[in-house]
This record gives structure tokens, sequence and C-alpha cells, in this order.
């Protein structure tokens, strides 16, 4: 990844830059002082990237509403790590608030790797396998005391802004097609099992890729219980059609399950294209590819 500029894409984010960094890390990691600072080209909405040195990356909310997702992290990812058959984020240094930065921030050793394009996935079917894999592994950590996830409440919860959406899309989308199909998504059975773990947000910028190998997944920031079709998302932001077979049977999905997984993939499209139409055009983009996916896929 490479150093960028990135534009605002909040109207409260905070101005942020390679030489608050090198203050805070002087300040809070002397020993860490003398390492380069460099941001990262990111997906991310909430947070920014610098990476330090070689071996560590410091992440820092570009707002407030991101602040919380550091300490969730901080408290689940050593609970998560270990039960996942990839690596995830490691954090090793806890960064406080101080007269030059309001909030809490965190650094990482840093994860090799790319993120993936969809329409250009190296090894697709190995990627599909082993993003199935991850999921089954992840609801499969236990999940007694564990928090509700971001994303982890019934399907239909999100009628009012997916139809909202729809509608300040205009002649954007098919309106009546992507309707139609959200309405019959949001109809499928309800998770009837327990509770289990998920991700949350399985965007092609929060998986990362190694020899076309999934090599980590990362930003848990949304991670938590509920109903775990909602990691079943890149069958629809990611692989091809050729092998979300292969995706469905690594992770183990139902027909309910797979239809609300479509039911998520779309919703989360249709809400993010036009809020990120002109400020984060990755994410706009990897949004109108689900969309045409998934009207594809149903003729």
């Amino acid at each position: 990844m490479a150093a960028v500029s990135t534009p605002r894409m909040h109207a409260d984010e905070l101005d942020l830059d390679a030489p608050l960094v090198r203050r805070l890390i002087a300040r809070r990691f002397p020993h860490w002082s003398a390492l380069p600072v460099r941001r990262l080209a990111s997906w991310g909405t909430e947070n920014a990237m610098f990476r330090l040195g070689g071996e560590l990356v410091v992440r820092l909310p570009r707002r407030p509403g991101a602040v919380p997702d550091l300490a969730h992290e901080r408290r689940w990812l050593p609970l998560l790590g270990p039960r996942l058959p990839v690596a995830v984020p490691e954090p090793v240094g806890a960064g406080e608030p101080d007269e030059d930065f309001p909030w809490p921030w965190s650094v990482y050793r840093w994860l090799a790797g790319t993120n993936p394009v969809a329409g250009a996935v190296e090894q697709p079917e190995l990627l599909a396998e082993e993003l199935g894999l991850f999921v089954r592994a992840l609801r499969r950590v236990e999940a007694d005391g564990a928090p509700t996830g971001y994303r982890g409440g019934p399907l239909p919860e999100r009628d009012e802004p997916t139809r909202a959406a729809i509608a300040g899309l205009g002649d954007r989308v098919d309106a009546r097609a992507v309707t139609e199909l959200w309405e019959r998504a949001a109809s499928a059975p309800e998770h009837g099992g327990p509770p289990g773990w998920a991700h949350g947000d399985l965007s092609p910028g929060n998986v990362l890729v190694d020899g076309g190998r999934l090599g980590a997944v990362i930003d848990f920031g949304c991670a938590g219980v509920g109903d775990p079709a909602v990691d079943l998302m890149p069958a629809w932001n990611l692989l091809p059609a050729s092998v979300r077979g292969v995706f469905r049977e690594a992770a183990g999905a139902d027909d309910a399950e797979w239809a609300r997984g479509r039911g998520w993939a779309l919703s989360v499209a249709l809400i993010q294209l036009p809020y990120y139409w002109d400020t984060n055009p990755a994410l706009a983009e990897n949004s109108r590819h689900v969309i045409a996916e998934i009207l594809t896929e149903a003729g």
C-alpha cells in the first residue's frame, strides 16, 4: 500500500497527517520515535492508517463515531485471533488522548498483503474456500458474553433506510428491480439458531490476500454476535459468480441464510452508494458492482 492524500468523507472528521503521528509516537512510545511514518491508502471510512517502520501500523479514528471501535478491538481481538484460521490485527500499543489528538488510538503489528479487487481475483476458487472457512470458524467461537454485532439484528430492521436509499438514488439504479429483490430477501426466514459471531463488514477493503490466498482479515470494529448471515456478503462484493457455491459450502450456509446474506449485500450497497458517491470512489464502485451482480444473478 502506498502513501496517499485522503479526501474528507465526514463533516466531523479531523485532519490527520504523518507529522501528527510522529508527535504522538514520540510522546507515547519513544522507543519507536525513530521509525519512519507514512500514511497508507485505505478503503476505510472511519479510521486512518499510518505505516510505522516495517513491522507496525498506527490506526487513528477519523471522527468521534469511530472511537468506540478501538476499545472494541482491544477487548475482543485477543480472544478471536487464536481461534481463527488466518491472521487478524494484533494490538501491541494503546495510545491515549493528549493535547494533539483527543481520542484513543492503537498500534498494531503490520499484516502483509493487498486488498483484492472484485472482478480481478487471482485465485477465486481458493479464496472462496478460505473465506468460507474463516466465516465458519468465526461463527463457532463461543458467543456467551460477547457483544451484539453492529449488523447483528434481523434483516427487516434495515427496511426503512434501504428504501430511503433506493428513493435517493433516483435513476442511478433500477428502482423497481432492486426493490423487488430487497423485499424478497427481507421476507426470508429469520435466523432461528443461537446468535453467532460475525465480522460484520467483510468487504474487499477488509480482506488481505497474499499470493492469491487469504492472508488476513482486518477491521473488527463491527464484529459481534447476531445473525451470521451478514458474513456471506463476499459472495457478491468480491467473489465471481462461478465460485459462490464453493464459498457457500465452505461457510455452511443453508437456503434461508444465503437469501439473508444476499439481502445484506444488497442493502449495504444501496445505502453506501449515495453516501460515498463523491467521497470514496472505491466503495461507491464496489456498491455498483454488488448491485449489478445481484441483478444479474436474479436474471
